[in-house]
């Protein structure tokens, strides 16, 4: 099928830079959100974006004001969902939330509509039956910040069509990002998996007082050739997010050692998030660290 209108669900960060990547490369976007405060932050983000690339000369006008156009912001999901040929749900990755807005949603949208869960970890056939046709609804993962980064995780789950997959991987090329194949399904796919196995021995080399959390990322920047290091970059996509993940999967799964570490539960009672809030594992002053 060919995709022209796309609708994404939450304004946050994700789905923004995925609703700006997808206008960018001419595609009609519906960006939803029920917070009109988020909506307000993610219309800004995109005006300021845009114009800080027509600065520096990375885009002339005509062309923002073009794909500026093809963008729109709503609190409506009806106006969101009608018309729509691809829903991308970037809402939190939480089962019950996942299931309610995909169950909300599939009341508006034709029947041709496929569903492309942005989801880190949890796997589509979990909240597939949400919706009237389960063979549309996969998981079609972005990484953070989604405007720079190329990689984008399909995961064929056992009740996705190969049409819904087929779709997915040309739409990723469409908006020049590499797809990879998830040739099955599993509990963070391919790179969470990897990345989690690092950042959980990270967290426990430093809640037994190992080593101090910047020596641990510069062992590993220095003796993996990583550019950051993984609390770096816990803080850059959101401790919070962690949290969240990471207590979901817990309550899936009841094993305690799949619960958050105690250095990520500190910051995260103390609302210590990471760059967004301007502290997690190191200070943060005008985008800059600070030790």
């Amino acid at each position: 099928m060919k995709i022209k209108n796309v609708a994404v669900l939450g304004c946050g960060t994700m789905g923004n830079q995925i609703a700006i990547q997808s206008a960018l490369c001419g595609y009609r976007v519906t960006n939803y959100d029920l917070n009109q405060d988020m909506i307000r932050k993610a219309e800004t983000f995109t005006r300021d974006w845009f114009t800080s690339r027509i600065k520096k000369g990375k885009m002339d006008e005509e062309e923002a004001v073009k794909a500026q156009g093809r963008l729109v912001f709503t609190d409506s999901l009806e106006k969101t969902a009608a018309g729509t040929d691809l829903v991308i749900e970037a809402v939190p990755d939480i089962l019950a939330v996942k299931r309610q807005v995909l169950s909300e949603t599939d009341q508006y949208t034709p029947e041709h509509t496929i569903y492309a869960s942005n989801s880190s970890y949890i796997v589509s056939s979990l909240f597939a039956d949400s919706v009237k046709r389960p063979e549309k609804v996969a998981n079609f993962h972005f990484f953070n910040p989604a405007l720079v980064m190329q990689l984008v995780e399909i995961v064929r789950g056992p009740h996705v069509s190969d049409e819904t997959v087929d779709t997915l991987m040309e739409f990723a090329a469409s908006i020049n990002k590499t797809p990879v194949l998830v040739k099955k399904e599993i509990y963070g796919f391919v790179v969470n998996r990897i990345f989690s196995a690092i950042t959980k021995e990270a967290c426990y080399l430093l809640d037994q007082d190992v080593a101090s959390a910047e020596d641990i990322d510069t062992a590993v920047k220095k003796g993996l050739n990583h550019p950051l290091g993984p609390l770096e970059l816990l803080d850059m996509t959101g401790i919070d997010l962690e949290y969240h993940v990471l207590m979901e999967h817990y309550r899936m799964t009841g094993e305690f050692a799949d619960k958050p570490s105690a250095a990520i539960v500190e910051h995260f009672a103390k609302g210590e998030y990471g760059r967004k809030t301007g502290k997690g594992f190191y200070r943060y002053e005008d985008g800059s660290r600070r030790l």
